[in-house]
């Protein structure tokens, strides 16, 4: 479970959970498990339809412009379920990671986005990666929860109104 030769990165998985690489062909899935409203209120926006979420997917997918920035993303496979749940995604500068993850609604309060987290920062530190960074609203305790299991511990300082946690690798 890493990178290969080319530079793509595989599954991850934990008990519950694999995160699978983001392709486009999950939009219709995520567009589903996306919806709700209430998902965007503390990172802004609205639900993407599944054709928009599939042009955001394939950008994702292609990676990042600048060579010296990597984008990871994976989506979240309930495996008990048989279905997608969530994202979690790595961009990786340096050694440096800046982390986040969302999960629907419908699958929030069971511990997903904490083992998920846990997951992918596990994975990174299998990588050159020495610092997890993740910005979090001040106000959004069920995100901040899940950083603290994974490791991060708040800075104090903010970055464009939201709390800087970090945890060294």
């Amino acid at each position: 479970m890493g990178d290969d030769s080319k530079g793509r990165f595989q599954a991850i998985g934990t008990e519950r959970l694999e995160l699978v690489p983001l392709r486009p062909e999950h939009a219709d899935e995520m567009a589903e498990v996306l919806a709700d409203p209430a998902l965007h209120t503390f990172i802004g926006g609205t639900p993407l339809s599944p054709r928009d979420l599939r042009t955001r997917y394939e950008r994702l997918a292609a990676g990042s412009p600048d060579p010296a920035q990597r984008w990871l993303n994976w989506v979240v496979r309930l495996r008990a379920e048989h279905r997608l749940t969530g994202t979690v995604q790595a961009t990786i500068t340096g050694d440096t990671a800046e982390i986040a993850w969302v999960v629907g609604t419908p699958w929030q309060g069971r511990g997903i986005a904490s083992e998920a987290a846990r997951g992918l920062v596990g994975w990174l530190g299998t990588q050159a990666v020495r610092t997890v960074v993740a910005h979090i609203h001040p106000e959004h305790h069920a995100s901040a929860a899940v950083a603290a299991s994974a490791g991060l511990t708040s800075t104090g300082e903010l970055h464009d109104g939201e709390a800087r946690w970090r945890r060294h690798l």
